[in-house]
């Protein structure tokens, strides 16, 4: 690995909390920026554009600019965009990423061309499900922006659109294409906007799926840190060991400076 490996961070359960900075966070976010790090956050958040977490961001201290932030939107606007030209889109998400969306024609009670599922929310009611159950089973492709089950607030762990999506997946027979985490082509991505290789690359996260072992699986460092939606049972259960197990982000230089 590089002297100066490439940071690619989770936000959400790493960085923050509901947005709130995580103890130890800033400090040696600030730490790695000086050292030189090249560093990109990459996250599933599906709630908020960039320009949104760019700015909650810096208001928590975080020196950071809109583009040095990869999103599941982004990521998905992106894939439909090329696999499914002028599609017409119906979109389950609860929140406003429509910024992030570029050029996707959204549809309603149109027949659409492709169901995306986003982040969940008061919105994944039954007649919105049911509405896309309906246009899975007449064949229309289901993409994923993410298939994260959980996730961690202030008000604890809250379900996410994973477990929707794969409710989905069984009642009408078919297999979402996913987009964000724990896909490789948005590691892929994420390694191109950072501009290094995985050899040279280090990808820190709480989910020890989705980011940790995915991101193994496409030949990045994984460092799990034990905040956000960690659970110890997620870590007895996972699939794969994590290259490092950390307290927290903020123990992150340290590591690193024992491996130069």
């Amino acid at each position: 690995m590089a002297t100066l490996p490439g940071l690619l961070v989770d936000i959400d359960g790493v960085l923050t909390v509901s947005w709130q900075p995580l103890d130890g966070a800033t400090e040696a976010f600030a730490q790695l920026r000086a050292a030189g790090h090249p560093i990109k956050l990459v996250t599933n958040t599906t709630s908020r554009s960039r320009a949104w977490i760019a700015d909650a961001l810096r208001r928590g201290g975080f020196e950071v600019a809109e583009d040095d932030i990869v999103t599941a939107p982004v990521a998905t606007a992106a894939h439909v965009a090329q696999q499914y030209p002028d599609a017409g889109v119906l979109l389950l998400n609860s929140g406003d990423i429509r910024d992030d969306l570029g050029d996707l024609r959204l549809v309603d009670d149109e027949a659409p061309d492709v169901v995306v599922v986003g982040g969940a929310g008061p919105e994944f009611d039954y007649a919105a499900l049911n509405r896309a159950f309906a246009h899975l089973q007449r064949g229309v492709p289901l993409i994923a922006m993410q298939r994260n089950l959980f996730w961690r607030t202030d008000d604890g762990l809250q379900l996410d659109s994973g477990a929707f999506v794969t409710g989905l997946e069984a009642a009408a027979g078919v297999r979402a294409e996913v987009v964000g985490k724990p896909a490789e082509s948005f590691f892929a991505s994420a390694l191109r906007l950072l501009g290094v290789t995985a050899a040279d690359a280090v990808m820190v996260g709480d989910d020890v799926e989705s980011d940790v072992l995915a991101a193994q699986r496409a030949g990045i460092t994984g460092v799990l840190v034990r905040t956000g939606k960690f659970l110890p049972r997620t870590l007895e259960e996972a699939s794969g060991t994590p290259d490092a197990v950390l307290d927290s982000f903020a123990d992150l230089p340290a590591w690193l400076g024992q491996r130069a």
